[in-house]
């Protein structure tokens, strides 16, 4: 049976192709240059299939060898280089999803029959490295993510992600009321919280509505919440949706009043705590205990076909990809009930705003 998949599932098989050939991953800058001197040296990519657990280690040829010792075959390097030609070609030339049997054909014959990991694992693919600084081989899981298709979520929408605000300042009839939940322009959220703001109504940050999402970001930081609650405020005050940006934004207004007089980083930081976080572990309504998941860090395929590598240990250059390439996303206003004035029963006026971060291109 034909294996279908979309463009970035297919950039799973893609990366796993070029780093066997290439036998070795570059690191990554913040504004995903590769770095000419930085790299890990690949000793073996270890992948997990139905029938059981495969190691391709990287000697001369590429040994594919199964989970009780026994060596399957061997293929040259140059063979893996030249699949992921075709491979990294296809993708930029297809829509939606599809199949590439000769790919196939050759992922059959290397026992690698399973294009995506699953979708609950941020592990995309499990490397050791030669780590030359160290000495240590050290065994890794990595998420990848694609340039090549559309822009993958970082943290994903949901009713979970909903932040209540209480609106201050303004008596609403339920004239004024029905005439902004109606507005119904292409920026209709920027223009509810504008009309909003212009009779005088404060936006004040309650809570997010899903107590686990809460708990999760507590546990990154205990302000959290409000930071991101004045970040996403921000964003449906104007058209800027960068994370950088927005933070930037926040950093001038200090909601939170920290000591600003050693110029000490405090939002930043924070936010590239959430951001990490988010990429390797914590999602919106799983209980989190800190743990990430991906221990090794990212993989970028980047449009060109270049694999860069997002190294953990390399904490600084992971934080700034991560601070560089987000931006808040829009989701379905009408799927996760929220951008809507309501009176509760307490006769307070709320609004809510959905958070959800995205790559950017």
């Amino acid at each position: 049976m034909a294996k279908t998949a979309n463009k970035g599932e297919w950039s799973e098989i893609y990366a796993l192709f070029k780093l066997l050939g290439e036998k070795r991953v570059y690191a990554g800058d913040g504004n995903l240059n590769k770095i000419e001197d930085l790299f890990y040296p690949i000793l073996k990519i270890l992948r997990e299939e139905q029938e059981g657990s495969y190691e391709y280690s990287l000697q001369d040829d590429i040994v594919v060898v199964s989970e009780d010792g026994y060596e399957l075959l061997r293929k040259n390097v140059s063979e893996f280089l030249d699949k992921a030609a075709i491979l990294i070609k296809t993708i930029r030339q297809s829509k939606g999803a599809f199949n590439i049997p000769d790919i196939e054909q050759f992922m059959s014959e290397i026992h690698c029959n399973k294009i995506k990991a699953k979708s609950k694992d941020k592990t995309d693919i499990t490397i050791v490295i030669h780590d030359l600084r160290t000495g240590m081989t050290p065994k890794l899981g990595f998420s990848i993510k694609s340039e090549v298709g559309s822009d993958p979520t970082l943290f994903n929408a949901g009713k979970t992600t909903n932040f209540t605000y209480a609106i201050e300042g303004h008596e609403f009839t339920d004239e004024e009321m029905a005439k902004i939940n109606a507005i119904d322009t292409k920026k209709k959220i920027i223009d509810r919280v504008a009309v909003i703001h212009n009779v005088g109504g404060k936006f004040v940050f309650k809570k997010i509505d899903d107590i686990i999402c809460n708990n999760n970001l507590v546990l990154i930081d205990s302000s959290m919440p409000n930071i991101l609650s004045e970040i996403l405020l921000e964003a449906y005050q104007g058209e800027n949706k960068s994370i950088r940006e927005l933070t930037e934004i926040i950093v001038k207004r200090n909601p939170l009043n920290y000591n600003m007089e050693y110029n000490q980083k405090y939002y930043e930081h924070k936010i590239k705590n959430f951001l990490v976080a988010s990429a390797l572990g914590m999602v919106p309504h799983t209980p989190w205990n800190g743990h990430y998941e991906a221990n090794g860090g990212y993989l970028v395929v980047k449009d060109d076909g270049e694999v860069l590598c997002y190294h953990f240990y390399d904490r600084n250059l992971f934080e700034d990809y991560l601070y560089n390439n987000t931006k808040l996303e829009s989701p379905s206003q009408s799927r996760y009930k929220f951008a809507e004035l309501y009176r509760e029963k307490d006769s307070n006026f709320y609004f809510k705003l959905n958070l959800q971060v995205r790559f950017k291109s």
